[in-house]
């Protein structure tokens, strides 16, 4: 394994009866880097994205996470290394406030499921840490708000403080910024760039002035395979990479 890598992956594949969706894929993911993952639509990313975080096993290949083959783990073993991801779609209890949704992720991280049959005087003594991830993602006033009464924008927030709450040493975030007003985008992108100071972040991102401005490396993927990584600039002026985009707008 590089000596700097967090997390690593070597001729991964997957196939679905006779489709090659990720097809070979070599990755590094440096430690203490924002890593983004972007291709065109049908690239492979969120195979790839799933095969790394265990909610796909490949065909062939291999996954090492902080030196350990994790090729075969489950999600929530991975998780418990410090290996955590989050959705595309929002996934927070709706029904539940911000702090409460944040306090459910504090329990979850003592691995004891006996906690939710406990008395809310007890559970309470997560409320100052829960506060402390509200105040880190700007939602101390949305505190007792249900998060299903949340904007878009802040209830990914939201998810991400769930997140955070498991003190993942790397984040995989799925397109962090997606159906996001531009006021969003930003709050969101100020958040990653702030939460990434202690933590290896790898995300799949759409919207490439984010990728420009907040990644290290960028690894482009097309038809399953890495076309080209490298920075942005390198990147956004191969051949390869602008014919892939072609039509798209993106480059």
């Amino acid at each position: 394994m590089n000596s700097g890598a967090i997390l690593e992956a070597a001729g991964l594949t997957k196939e679905f009866k006779g489709f090659v969706a990720v097809n070979n894929v070599n990755l590094t993911v440096e430690r203490g880097s924002i890593h983004a993952l972007i291709g065109p639509n049908g690239a492979g990313k969120t195979t790839l994205f799933n095969l790394l975080t265990k909610f796909l096993q490949p065909t062939h290949g291999a996954i090492r996470y902080q030196g350990r083959d994790i090729t075969r783990m489950q999600p929530a073993d991975i998780a418990r290394l410090g290996l955590v991801r989050s959705f595309q779609i929002s996934a927070v209890f709706p029904h539940m406030t911000a702090l409460e949704n944040v306090r459910i992720a504090l329990q979850r991280r003592r691995g004891d499921s006996f906690d939710f049959w406990r008395s809310e005087k007890v559970l309470s003594k997560f409320n100052s840490e829960a506060a402390a991830l509200l105040a880190d993602v700007g939602l101390t006033e949305f505190s007792d708000t249900r998060a299903s009464d949340l904007p878009y924008g802040r209830k990914r927030a939201l998810e991400i403080a769930t997140t955070l709450a498991l003190n993942p040493e790397m984040l995989l975030l799925d397109e962090p910024m997606a159906g996001m007003a531009q006021e969003d985008i930003e709050r969101i992108s100020a958040l990653v760039r702030r939460i990434s100071k202690n933590r290896t972040i790898l995300m799949v991102e759409h919207n490439l002035s984010v990728v420009a401005s907040l990644s290290n490396r960028i690894t482009v993927l097309a038809r399953g395979k890495v076309l080209a990584e490298g920075d942005y600039a390198a990147v956004s002026k191969d051949p390869r990479v602008i014919e892939a985009y072609i039509g798209a707008g993106h480059v």
